[in-house]
């Protein structure tokens, strides 16, 4: 069985077992929304990196022909575009990832404007750049789902094959593991 059904009927029961002041929730549109939200803190998005980023590591030392890719980045708007891209050209984000460089952060995202050394950004310009990547790239991961869940609701209305359409929720790769840090060199 699916792990989107999976999780459905555990909301299903969840809702039965809270009584009459339930009843007014969707199980599946309370799956859908915590899919859509699948990350709840930026602790539990550093782990999935990490994860992923462990996974990469360990198959590039096996074989040097799987590297990564990066991608360098300064908006999470131009963040969410490259993503997007290249999931739709490549059905995978595996081994893509976005990165932020020192002098793009000094250069581009200081409060106090552009400074001439890249050493001279304020402490807080990676944090908020980063959560502004976040924010873009989980804006994208809910719409992509939101067209997935979309053609489920068509299939079902229209007894359509759905197999496919769970086998696809059940699969999502999230785009919050395609960004990858922070790089910086020192002079």
């Amino acid at each position: 069985m699916s792990a989107y059904l999976k999780e459905i009927e555990s909301v299903e029961r969840l809702r039965e077992a809270q009584g009459e002041a339930w009843n007014g929730i969707n199980p599946e549109s309370a799956v859908r929304m915590k899919w859509q939200n699948r990350f709840k803190t930026g602790l539990d998005i550093a782990q999935h990196t990490a994860n992923v980023m462990r996974k990469d590591m360990a198959e590039y030392d096996a074989d040097s022909s799987k590297y990564t890719q990066s991608l360098g980045c300064w908006h999470g708007f131009v963040a969410q575009q490259k993503a997007i891209a290249i999931k739709r050209h490549r059905g995978t984000l595996d081994k893509k990832y976005v990165y932020l460089s020192g002098w793009m952060v000094a250069a581009l995202r200081s409060k106090f404007g552009p400074l001439p050394d890249q050493s001279m950004h304020e402490k807080t310009a990676v944090p908020s750049l980063i959560s502004e990547i976040y924010t873009f790239l989980k804006q994208a991961d809910a719409v992509e789902l939101e067209r997935v869940f979309a053609a489920l609701d068509d299939a079902r209305e229209n007894g359509g094959d759905v197999t496919a359409l769970l086998k696809q929720i059940d699969e999502f790769e999230t785009r919050g593991a395609y960004y990858r840090g922070y790089r910086r060199r020192f002079r």
